[in-house]
């Protein structure tokens, strides 16, 4: 099984993007706002769930745990199978998907390209008080901005030079990574983390 991937995108499609990892080139099918966050050149982490069906192996890709958990929960509702399920997550983002869920909003699902009213009421009926909201808020997936203040600064300061939160956020992660900085970020650290995502950030243009 195939969990996550790290490695180098080598291009994005309307509803895929390949990423190279030590050479091997995987299509990933991914929700429309994360594919919006990446771009050629970029090195990425993205977590995975392999589908496997009579006719097709497909390797679907996720920038944040909790996108990967809702996936995984939509396809415990009869009926639901990964493509609507990656369609939901095209449509909403997985705090708010869930959220629809608990509040009972048939309406904000049925908008899911593939899915209708009959389809939502189902997801209503059969994940209402199973999802864990904790575990699908964005703060679970990264960073807090509580807890660790010297991310928050940078991802700041990215995001006023024009780049995408949830980019910045990726960026942050692996310069942390690559030069063993540890989290949370210090005062100290700052300038040289906010360096290091610039440069990654400038070399996937």
């Amino acid at each position: 099984m195939i969990s996550t991937l790290t490695g180098r995108v080598e291009s994005v499609e309307a509803s895929s993007a390949v990423i190279e990892v030590h050479g091997v080139g995987y299509e990933v099918r991914m929700a429309a706002a994360d594919l919006a966050a990446l771009h050629a050149g970029q090195e990425t982490h993205v977590f995975t769930s392999l589908t496997i069906s009579q006719d097709a192996v497909t390797l679907f890709g996720f920038l944040s745990p909790a996108s990967k958990r809702m996936f995984l929960q939509l396809q415990k509702v009869s009926g639901i199978g990964p493509k609507v399920a990656l369609s939901l997550l095209s449509t909403l983002p997985p705090d708010r998907l869930a959220k629809a869920v608990a509040d009972g909003d048939t309406a904000a699902l049925s908008k899911a390209p593939g899915l209708g009213k009959k389809g939502a009421q189902k997801i209503i009926l059969e994940l209402a008080g199973r999802i864990d909201l904790d575990q699908i808020r964005p703060e679970a997936d990264g960073p807090s901005e509580s807890r660790d203040p010297g991310a928050r600064q940078v991802i700041e300061g990215l995001v006023s030079l024009g780049w995408r939160p949830q980019t910045a956020e990726e960026a942050v992660r692996q310069a942390c990574d690559a030069a063993s900085i540890v989290t949370p970020i210090s005062a100290e650290d700052v300038p040289r983390v906010l360096k290091l995502a610039l440069s990654s950030l400038d070399r996937g243009r």
